[in-house]
């Protein structure tokens, strides 16, 4: 089951690639149940319409994902993911930047497919 963990982040970050921010908010629970804690944004996201508000100034940087380190545990119907993730962001004149952040996925299987119920996501402390 921990690979369907790992799968399910793969294809949230697949939907990030769509550029699509309704194609991400998706992937969280309808609702009201699906909550996001972002990175770069004080509010809380509380429902697919706020989540994808979120993703659409995120998408513009053509984020690319990836876990570095994941501690998964899993509950029956619910799955925690936590640990650390990468993103490589457009920069400034054309680079790429590497944004290392935390994370903490917590899914929940509905009709067969890990959905999300709460994603929080900060950056990395310095010194890290």
């Amino acid at each position: 089951m921990e690979k369907e963990i790992l799968e399910a982040f793969e294809k949230w970050n697949a939907a990030l690639q769509t550029g699509d921010p309704k194609k991400v908010a998706e992937m969280y629970l309808e609702n009201g149940e699906g909550i996001l804690l972002p990175t770069v944004s004080p509010k809380v996201r509380h429902n697919r319409e706020e989540i994808a508000d979120y993703f659409v100034h995120f998408l513009a940087k053509n984020p690319v994902g990836r876990i570095d380190e994941s501690n998964i545990r899993i509950y029956g119907d619910i799955a925690i993911n936590s640990g650390l993730y990468t993103f490589e962001l457009d920069g400034e004149n054309g680079t790429r930047v590497d944004v290392p952040a935390r994370f903490t996925f917590v899914y929940k299987k509905v009709d067969g497919e890990w959905m999300i119920a709460e994603h929080h996501s900060s950056v990395l402390p310095e010194g890290h």
